[in-house]
């Protein structure tokens, strides 16, 4: 986060960043006398303020600057992991206007198909640092997997899965929660997967090259972030101080 009191910018930046209007709207409420800093009604919108310690109102209204934002959302399946498209309903739409104004975006990507943990946020040196490949970010998966995943699959997982394209994948820990035997007596695994990478489509392709199929993926986990299981799935909240802290975002509060 940005330390306090160490910058200054234009008021009507400052306002229009946090969604109250348009530079030309702002100028307007400023002739009004609708814009107050520090107890003084303020008629120049290009007027240097510190956003972190100087009092801004506008309309009455005392904001409360932040110049990022940080969601945390279950992310429902038959949703986009992408920031506009023309045909699919976008993880965006799922968002209230007041986070829109930041311009989040999706941290990484999960399958349209796929649930779970989703970080949106518009702080993009944070993106780099979860998904730059050097950093092994682990992100763990629960999955139902038809067919019997067993010894071997896991010894396999450990010493890393060649996919379709030849690609080996960094060694992997999988774990085999339950084998379900089904009406017609096949065998469906419950699973739960790290991963030290982001391969596209990675876990549904490490299976198809162990001769199973996903047929259900939900990631519960990203580096320090754990999905937040009392989130219902199309919901969403702003991380906690404590899951800040994990992510290296700790708050000046």
């Amino acid at each position: 986060m940005r330390a306090k009191g160490k910058t200054t910018q234009r008021l009507d930046k400052v306002l229009s960043n946090m969604g109250f209007g348009s530079r030309a709207e702002l100028k307007k409420k400023a002739k009004s006398g609708s814009i107050v800093v520090n107890g003084t009604v303020v008629k120049d919108p290009g007027k240097h303020v510190d956003p972190y310690t100087d009092s801004i109102e506008i309309d009455g209204e005392t904001i409360a600057y932040r110049e990022f934002v940080y969601l945390m959302l279950h992310k429902p399946p038959g949703v986009i992991s992408a920031t506009e498209d023309v045909r699919e309903r976008t993880v965006l739409d799922l968002l209230d206007e007041k986070y829109l104004v930041f311009e989040p975006f999706p941290v990484g990507r999960l399958d349209k198909d796929t649930e779970g943990l989703l970080l949106l946020t518009n702080d993009g040196k944070l993106a780099h640092e979860l998904l730059s490949p050097r950093k092994h970010v682990p992100k763990t998966y629960q999955a139902i997997v038809e067919g019997r995943v067993d010894e071997e699959d896991i010894r396999q997982f450990s010493r890393g899965v060649t996919l379709d394209d030849g690609y080996v994948t960094l060694p992997s820990e999988l774990v085999i929660d339950a084998l379900e035997e089904q009406g017609d007596g096949s065998i469906r695994s419950r699973i739960t997967l790290t991963i030290h990478e982001g391969k596209f489509h990675q876990v549904k392709r490490m299976f198809e090259a162990v001769g199973k199929k996903v047929i259900y993926l939900k990631r519960i986990s990203m580096g320090t972030l754990r999905l937040d299981e009392s989130l219902e799935i199309g919901s969403y909240r702003e991380l906690t101080k404590a899951e800040l802290a994990g992510i290296g975002r700790a708050t000046d509060e």
